[in-house]
């Protein structure tokens, strides 16, 4: 189970890297905090202070077209928002 899909790359979690250390990244849906803290150590490199989980349900959307009423399902995802320790940082931006 490959637990990291992505990082969240925006401003908002630009700003929180800077200012409390800490990284955003959308994770496998049945991953636990554990597992998440393990490969992002693994990963890495890095020391992990704290991990907030947030489950983001799939809503239901529906809208109106030429054609009639289309509806369908947002995709579920994992966020995971990861504390690192004092001196750690992650540069996500080195490889480009």
């Amino acid at each position: 189970m490959n637990i990291l899909i992505k990082p969240i790359l925006t401003e908002k979690m630009n700003a929180q890297a800077e200012k409390f250390n800490r990284y955003g990244f959308i994770v496998d849906t049945r991953a636990n905090k554990l597992q998440i803290r393990a490969a992002v150590e693994a990963q890495y490199g890095v020391v992990v202070e704290d991990v907030n989980t947030i489950n983001v349900m799939g809503k239901f959307k529906s809208r109106f077209t030429k054609a009639g009423l289309l509806s369908g399902r947002a995709n579920n995802f994992k966020k995971a928002i990861v504390t690192l320790k004092g001196g750690d940082s992650i540069d996500f931006y080195s490889n480009i």
